[in-house]
């Protein structure tokens, strides 16, 4: 590892601003305009969008502003994401042992990195990553609400909701472990028809029911793989937002939606909620 390489921002400048002045004033405004959700407990893992910041990124505040209070105790962020750019059979992992954005630098966990490889359905190849934005979209928010933690980078192609929920179960950690899924919603509907499918969807996703599909959520395999582990630890999950891009920044003929969802472990010594 002493010469490890470090996976370069590809979508600064596109997906979200190249200079780091500009970045941290956009990032500050987005957090400081959304309102967190009132909770006496810091929530485990959440969904967020992953689209330009124009479009999406007051979405994802809704969800990072609440991890801010955590800034102290989150030092590991296990962040999975659809693969779009080239198909992936299974998991797929970074060979790059850093990612790079405006803001700095990012390390992968190297214990986790290795750990992984154990599986067969994980691969280590840097091509699926290299043009890949559902990942690095969310480090500069990351960087902004945490101090320092360690990344462990999976993009997820043609593996089982099972299989997701097997991972997820292996890096579920204590506190000092934040879960992240990258997915956006619907595609290139109408304004007036995204209303209706992402509703659906998010109450379908609410109520930790039947596996999401690709036509619902581009992450519908990471999404149900957390649904799964959701049900069995009994996560509770909370809607902290639902639009799409004809309310942020687009036109209202064909959008996408976006919505950020907070899991929350339930304190085991309250019963007031059952």
């Amino acid at each position: 590892m002493a010469n490890a390489s470090i996976r370069p921002a590809a979508v600064a400048g596109f997906f979200y601003p190249g200079d780091h002045r500009v970045l941290r004033t956009q990032l500050a405004e987005m957090l400081s305009a959304a309102v967190p959700l009132e909770s006496v407990l810091p929530p485990k893992a959440i969904i967020v969008p992953h689209a330009g910041y124009i479009y999406s990124g007051p979405v994802a505040a809704t969800a990072y502003v609440g991890i801010a209070p955590l800034r102290d105790c989150i030092r590991r962020v296990v962040l999975l994401g659809p693969a779009h750019r080239m198909p992936v059979d299974g998991f797929a992992l970074p060979a790059a042992q850093a990612f790079m954005t405006p803001l700095g630098e990012v390390r992968v966990s190297e214990a986790d990195w290795t750990a992984l490889q154990e599986r067969p359905d994980v691969v280590v190849d840097d091509r699926p990553h290299a043009m890949e934005h559902c990942l690095e979209v969310q480090l500069p928010f990351l960087q902004t609400v945490l101090d320092s933690f360690e990344l462990v980078p999976l993009l997820v192609g043609g593996a089982s909701d099972a299989a997701v929920a097997e991972v997820l179960e292996g890096l579920w950690g204590g506190p000092e472990t934040l879960i992240v899924i990258s997915s956006d919603l619907s595609h290139f509907h109408s304004y007036r028809e995204a209303r209706i499918i992402d509703n659906a969807t998010v109450d379908q996703l609410l109520s930790l029911g039947s596996a999401l599909d690709h036509e619902q959520a581009c992450g519908a395999t990471p999404i149900n793989g957390l649904i799964r582990v959701a049900r069995r630890r009994g996560l509770q999950p909370q809607l902290l937002d639902l639009r799409n891009s004809g309310d942020t920044a687009g036109p209202r003929d064909s959008v996408v939606g976006y919505t950020s969802i907070a899991f929350f472990e339930q304190a085991p010594h309250d019963s007031r909620k059952h």
